[in-house]
């Protein structure tokens, strides 16, 4: 994912929302341990990636608003499949 997104650019995927995301202010999301129940789910743009005190995440691009998260944008858990995000991810480029 990370060569694809140096090469092509942002990834698209979709993954799943909890009620602890709606609630996200900063940092590298990760769902609470007891929270079972999916909300629904999200497409969002994956533009990048990095790390925050040791913990991997990739950087995303939100649709609500500026105002929301870390304006507008989210971190959230990499190299898992957290919430789906990276089972789900499809590539802007046509082959």
């Amino acid at each position: 994912m990370k060569a694809e997104i140096v090469k092509n650019g942002p990834l698209h995927t979709t993954f799943e929302i909890f009620e602890s995301f709606t609630r996200y202010v900063s940092g590298v999301y990760q769902k609470l341990s007891n929270e079972t129940r999916c909300l629904g789910a999200h497409s969002v743009k994956i533009i990048g990636w990095g790390e925050d005190k040791g913990v991997p995440y990739w950087t995303i691009a939100n649709s609500w608003n500026s105002g929301w998260g870390e304006e507008g944008y989210f971190r959230i858990l990499r190299g898992s499949n957290h919430c789906n995000v990276e089972e789900y991810c499809n590539t802007g480029t046509y082959q």
